[in-house]
């Protein structure tokens, strides 16, 4: 076991740094309060490569693994977490579906354009009424010849409005039926496909989440990813790699929030000492940085199993369950720490407790994540 970075993580860990510093902290409160998702920056990020992190140089990415991939969430996450979960989203969702489960024709025509950040990328499962109950969706896809017709909505979509290529899961069989779901991707411009209501959120402000509508959409064949009714498999597997994108937004967030609260006890004095002296709060750093611990070394245990192809629902769940937990604790603890001046805008720790919270409840709910881990450990 190795617990240094490797060179390429270090000089990706810098850059990011470099980065973020020069092109999002500057933008940070504007980008939040106003909702704006800044699609100028994410092309930026696509020439540096951390748009296509997962996909192979053949195809214009990185050609990177997932620790180097964590790496990239983390440190953009640190600053501002918003900005990280829309490039997980991008990654891990919709570009990591058409590369694992794409022919090869569909792989070149769209992980080019997806990796550098041409096109945004957008991947749709949850509906109104079926949040954890995918199987359950009502959105469904009829076939006509060498097309299908597509019907319903999907919602809680990030970058339902500015994407530009959608992997979308429908329903093409029964209603509950695991093998009645399947994958298409759909592009901006077809007639009946559009976006709806853009959600008005209490954090993660500048990672756009809206609607996307589907009225008699056709959408080719040769859109379809994979088999007809293989659909929710895919997606399941999908998101063992997503909970390692959720899990590095969580480290991110709770390194960013713990710094901040270390500098502040450090800087802050009352009765004539800095307040980190004081037991009550150098405790709670010290907790906070056991945790945050803890949990990177999940983490990078989770990605190495997906590495190497080894299955990784268990530990991903884990992983993404103790990260994500952990880091609206450590948020909540670094507001406690900054006492009043925590609870303004003038200080970074209120938007990582209020960007912190959704890590408990996007792909997969703490409670899904139990269920998860409790099945499989009941099956050994």
């Amino acid at each position: 076991m190795n617990f240094d970075y490797n060179e390429t993580q270090s000089m990706i860990a810098q850059s990011i740094k470099d980065f973020a510093e020069k092109n999002i902290r500057p933008n940070i409160m504007e980008w939040d309060e106003a909702q704006i998702f800044p699609v100028d920056l994410f092309k930026k990020l696509g020439e540096m490569g951390f748009m296509g992190v997962l996909v192979p140089e053949e195809y214009g990415g990185s050609g990177l693994g997932y620790h180097e991939y964590i790496t990239v969430v983390e440190e953009i996450s640190k600053v501002d977490p918003s900005i990280g979960l829309s490039v997980a989203a991008h990654n891990s969702l919709c570009t990591n579906h058409i590369l694992t489960f794409g022919n090869e024709e569909q792989k070149k025509k769209w992980l080019p354009k997806l990796a550098t950040a041409e096109h945004i990328g957008a991947w749709g499962l949850t509906e109104h009424n079926t949040g954890s109950d995918a199987g359950g969706m009502n959105t469904t896809a009829v076939k006509d010849g060498d097309e299908w017709i597509v019907n319903g909505a999907k919602n809680f979509i990030t970058h339902a409005i500015s994407g530009d290529i959608a992997v979308v899961i429908v329903r093409t069989g029964e209603k509950g039926d695991s093998k009645g779901m399947t994958a298409f991707v759909f592009e901006k411009g077809m007639k009946g496909f559009t976006s709806g209501k853009k959600e008005n959120k209490l954090g993660m402000r500048a990672s756009e989440t809206a609607e996307l509508v589907f009225d008699n959409c056709r959408v080719p064949d040769a859109n379809r990813l994979g088999e007809v009714g293989q659909g929710f498999v895919q997606a399941m597997k999908i998101l063992d790699g997503g909970r390692i994108s959720i899990g590095a937004l969580s480290l991110g967030i709770a390194k960013g929030a713990y710094e901040a609260a270390l500098k502040y006890s450090k800087e802050r004095h009352q009765f004539g000492q800095p307040i980190s002296s004081f037991q009550g709060i150098s405790f709670k750093l010290a907790d906070m940085a056991t945790e945050i611990e803890a949990s990177e070394l999940l983490l990078h245990k989770a990605a190495f199993l997906k590495q190497q192809h080894k299955p990784v629902t268990t530990l991903g769940a884990m992983a993404k369950m103790y990260a994500s937990e952990v880091c609206v604790k450590v948020a909540n603890e670094a507001v406690q720490i900054h006492g009043g001046y925590g609870y303004t805008k003038d200080y970074p720790v209120e938007k990582f407790y209020r960007d912190s919270k959704l890590c408990t409840i996007g792909e997969g709910t703490t409670e899904i994540q139990k269920l998860v881990i409790s099945r499989n450990l009941l099956k050994e």
